[in-house]
């Protein structure tokens, strides 16, 4: 194991930040730490870097406590979300920095740099100034910067977050080239679930300092162990549920009563994800499957419509479709598989 996160929890004064949190990454595996604003992500880097000691537990590099060791000799690389480039160094030197204290000779460091910035495709940049660079550039730069030494972990915390969605998709993609070419082990944080489905071998998801699931990416989005989780990791909407033979019997009671009818001896959230509706307009809602409402409004986003509908049992739901929408107070009948049903216990 690479490294191992072991039961980290800090305070800031009387503020918990993080809460018994731990995983472990393989040797060569990329992770992402993923959660929304303010979860702990951040704390959880630097606690690994070295930037911050934690209240209780233990950060692990290959078996070794590092726990309390200061960041230049844990052997971590770290891109953070705002640039550090020195802006009075040029590129090259910006790259060697971190060589020097490392032993490298002066003919070494040249060979290295050489080679970590025709990996970030750089080559032509080593003489200009950090001035000089593109956001996408820089960031590239501070990743040859992290990578020169060779570290057992790369950290990048929100490298992407300040560039525009084109930049982002394009510098991503070039993320994974160099995570491919160098088979760093790396953990990637993001609040961007879409980045860290499209980069990551697993996810550690977490929510208010917390580890709210660990798993791959699929795994994660089809079997979610939380409603957090459901709701992070794509939209979904949360169906009311209401016991067998009320009135207001949805799919949710039905599909966990089953056949028998029998009402659930717990109390149960269900979440439906917007691409697992189908609507019927002007039907009935008589199957177990159905929920009948009106349309609250429908949106054209481009590549396909979104759809509010106001449910007869309660709460709004949320329903993808690429046909023609009905309009804003229409009748309908939204349908779900069975199985497309996310349902968790209270």
């Amino acid at each position: 194991m690479t490294l191992e996160v072991d039961g980290l929890t800090h305070r800031y004064g009387n503020e918990p930040a993080l809460e018994d949190v731990s995983f472990e990454i393989d040797a060569g595996e990329v992770v992402g730490l993923l959660g929304p604003s303010g979860c702990g992500k951040t704390t959880t880097v630097q606690a690994i870097a070295g930037h911050v000691s934690p209240t209780e537990g233990q950060v692990r590099l290959r078996g070794r406590n590092v726990t309390t060791d200061p960041p230049e000799t844990r052997d971590v690389g770290v891109v953070f979300q705002e640039s550090t480039l020195f802006p009075h160094m040029t590129v090259g030197e910006n790259v060697a920095y971190g060589l020097r204290p490392a032993g490298y000779g002066p003919d070494e460091r040249a060979a290295i740099v050489d080679r970590y910035l025709e990996l970030v495709s750089l080559s032509d940049q080593r003489e200009a100034m950090p001035a000089a660079l593109s956001g996408g550039q820089k960031r590239r730069a501070e990743l040859a910067r992290a990578l020169a030494p060779q570290p057992e972990v790369l950290l990048l915390d929100e490298p992407l977050s300040a560039l525009d969605r084109g930049l982002r998709d394009r510098l991503r993609e070039e993320i994974a080239r160099i995570q491919r070419e160098t088979g760093v082990t790396t953990l990637y944080v993001t609040h961007d679930q879409e980045t860290a489905m499209a980069l990551a071998d697993r996810l550690v998801v977490m929510n208010d300092g917390q580890v709210a699931g660990v798993g791959r990416p699929r795994e994660l989005y089809e079997s979610p162990p939380t409603p957090f989780v459901a709701s992070f990791l794509g939209r979904s909407s949360q169906v009311p549920v209401t016991p067998p033979g009320d009135p207001g019997l949805t799919l949710a009671a039905r599909a966990l009563a089953g056949d028998g009818g029998d009402r659930p001896e717990t109390d149960v959230t269900c979440l439906v994800r917007p691409d697992d509706v189908t609507l019927d307009e002007n039907g009935g809602a008589g199957e177990a499957h159905a929920l009948s409402g009106d349309v609250a409004r429908a949106v054209d986003m481009g590549t396909h419509y979104e759809v509010r509908v106001e449910l007869d049992a309660g709460g709004e739901l949320a329903v993808e479709t690429r046909a023609e929408p009905p309009q804003a107070g229409e009748r309908v009948v939204a349908r779900v598989d069975r199985d497309d049903l996310l349902l968790f216990g209270n």
